[in-house]
Formats: structure tokens, C-alpha cells, sequence
């Protein structure tokens, strides 16, 4: 069972799923995050959604590539969660499966081609306290205890 994170689901709303891959990336002491300024301004893990046809794994590396710059090596799946949420971007209800992978930054290419999004290096308890997905900082904490 992949535990859920967050609001429990609406009742009587329609819920579409969404499968994404995300990344705790430590580097030095420091967490890359990714800020998205619209359409509301937050501060997230590296990832997203996978599209049609695109392998997980796939899915990772373009996503954090385009939120941040940076390419990545050395996967380690951490686990999984589910939230059910509004995404206003794409104005959709959705059972977002999100799977979560410590990955380690390894070349910074440029800055994020994503429009709208900025990387910013933080310590982990900056990182902890600026998400607001209460999924993606458990599997930040489990990322920071190593491995076990």
C-alpha cells in the first residue's frame, strides 16, 4: 500500500491520476530545491509528471534538467507516496503517485529551461521548513538519515 500525504480525497470529485518521478539531490551539506513562481509560488522537489510512453527514470532526469539545470546520476529509489490535490496549471483534480529517487547532482548544464522556475541550494532544515508537500519532506527526512 503506498501511503497518502496531505487532504484526504474530496467526496464526489473526480480525481485523475498522476504519475510523477521527483529527487532529493544533496550535494555538500545542501538540498537542491526547485522555486515555481506561478501558479502559486512554492518551493518543490525536482521532478514532475510522467508523460505518455516516458519511463520513470526518463521522466526524472528531463524534469529535474529543466527545473534546474543540473543532470543527475546514481538513482536510489527512496519509496513512494500519493496526495490527491488541485493542479491549477492544468486546472485538473488529481491522485498525483508520486515516486521519489536520492539521485546526486553531477553537472549544472545552464540554468532551468522550465519557464518560471529558479534552483536554489539550501541546508536541510531551510529545505524542510520551505516545502510544502508534507510527502516530499518524510522521503527528504528519510533521504538525510542514508541509507537503511
Amino acid at each position: 500500500m503506498i501511503p497518502r500525504f496531505g487532504q484526504p480525497p474530496q467526496s464526489g470529485a473526480q480525481y485523475r491520476r498522476r504519475p510523477g518521478a521527483y529527487a532529493v539531490l544533496l550535494r555538500e551539506g545542501r538540498v537542491l530545491l526547485t522555486h515555481q513562481a506561478a501558479p502559486t509560488p512554492e518551493f518543490q522537489l525536482p521532478g514532475g509528471g510522467i508523460d505518455r510512453g516516458e519511463g520513470a527514470i526518463a521522466a526524472l532526469h528531463r524534469e529535474v534538467l529543466e527545473e534546474t539545470g543540473w543532470t543527475i546520476a546514481g538513482l536510489r529509489r527512496l519509496g513512494a507516496y500519493r496526495r490527491f490535490c488541485y493542479m491549477p496549471d492544468y486546472d485538473l483534480m488529481a491522485e498525483k503517485l508520486c515516486s521519489v529517487w536520492h539521485a546526486r547532482p553531477v553537472s549544472r548544464r545552464g540554468p532551468p529551461s522550465e519557464p518560471g522556475h529558479s534552483a536554489h541550494w539550501c541546508s536541510p532544515d531551510q529545505a524542510l521548513s520551505l516545502l510544502p508537500d508534507p510527502g516530499a519532506r518524510a522521503l527528504l527526512r528519510r533521504a538525510l538519515r542514508g541509507p537503511g
